[in-house]
């Protein structure tokens, strides 16, 4: 067939798989061969070439807590309903959180997927088993917090720099007295938590110097560890104003501000709108939720790994960077 056809057995091979994108007169080659040398499934191939292609795409998420449930369902149902593919969706949820973990949980379902998208901390282990990954031939993409190696095929997440600047100016407007801000976050290796620290305090030390940040306290987005720490922070400190949360555990922090606060005045802020945190910022425990735009991220990174999928060879996308979602209590 392929010499009829006037094109290499891989070409074919690709015809008949749809394993790759092949023009559209390549591909119309292919089928006259076929037809020509009364190939038994020249039918079938037909209908191949206007058929969606099979993609399989895992989806390597944190710890299985309300936000992840929500970003996990959004994730499997864009894959199954994007018209453009006919899409089977891998979401497993990764209760460890350590590097090597992470890389065994990498290696493990890339035999599993034509592509796979991971929220990950910024690690050697990691880089190297996405590395691995990728030089099989198959695209692997960061998901909310960005990884170095330069192998990804790209990162899709929001504006760090945006979110932790957001943060620091509502605090700096909301406290009702100069005093001490608490910074909470799961690890400076989580790139998007740790370009939010830094942003944060950039915009405190250039528009509000009269407020003291303090040195952040790390709770590997754990909530039990996070309640821990606010709790100590609370009783410690008379002189704290703000708590800013720039990472996970958010659940702990509510329920260390409404076991310890009392009528202090503390402005908090965190992430993600959850059942939890709604209910805190209608109840006042905290002023602000900064949330990932679930919909339109999942959208986005399941059409570009459709596209990586299809492309000759693996492509590098720039990252692709959202705004925030901004809840307060009047807008919930």
């Amino acid at each position: 067939m392929a010499k009829k056809a006037g094109v290499s057995v891989a070409t074919v091979d690709r015809v008949l798989n749809r394993r790759l994108p092949v023009r559209a007169d390549t591909a119309q080659r292919v089928v006259q061969a076929a037809e020509a040398i009364g190939y038994h499934a020249t039918g079938l191939l037909k209908r191949r070439l206007t058929e969606a292609p099979v993609r399989k795409f895992g989806f390597l998420l944190q710890k299985r807590d309300a936000f992840y449930q929500v970003l996990g369902r959004e994730l499997a149902d864009v894959t199954k309903l994007a018209s453009y593919i006919e899409g089977k969706p891998i979401v497993e949820f990764m209760e460890e959180l350590a590097p090597g973990y992470i890389a065994s949980k990498i290696r493990e379902v890339a035999p599993k997927v034509d592509a796979m998208a991971v929220v990950a901390v910024d690690h050697p282990l990691i880089n190297e088993a996405v590395d691995t990954v990728v030089q099989s031939g198959k695209p692997v993409f960061s998901l909310l917090s960005d990884l170095t190696t330069e192998m990804k095929s790209g990162h899709i997440g929001m504006d760090g720099r945006k979110v932790g600047r957001i943060a620091a100016w509502t605090i700096s407007r909301m406290a009702k007295r100069q005093g001490q801000v608490g910074i909470l976050l799961g690890s400076h290796r989580y790139l998007n938590q740790d370009l939010a620290e830094i942003s944060f305090r950039s915009y405190m030390r250039e528009h509000a110097p009269h407020f003291t940040v303090l040195e952040a306290i790390i709770n590997l987005d754990d909530e039990h560890i996070a309640y821990d720490a606010i709790s100590h922070m609370v009783e410690k400190s008379a002189d704290l104003v703000a708590i800013y949360a720039c990472g996970g555990g958010q659940d702990g922090l509510i329920k260390a501000l409404r076991d310890k606060r009392g009528d202090r005045n503390i402005v908090a802020i965190c992430n993600e709108l959850t059942q939890m945190t709604r209910t805190a910022l209608i109840d006042g425990t905290i002023d602000l939720c900064l949330g990932h735009p679930v919909v339109p991220m999942a959208s986005l990174l399941v059409e570009m790994m459709a596209k990586a999928c299809s492309a000759p060879e693996i492509p590098h996308f720039p990252p692709r960077l959202f705004s925030a979602e901004i809840f307060i209590s009047e807008n919930i």
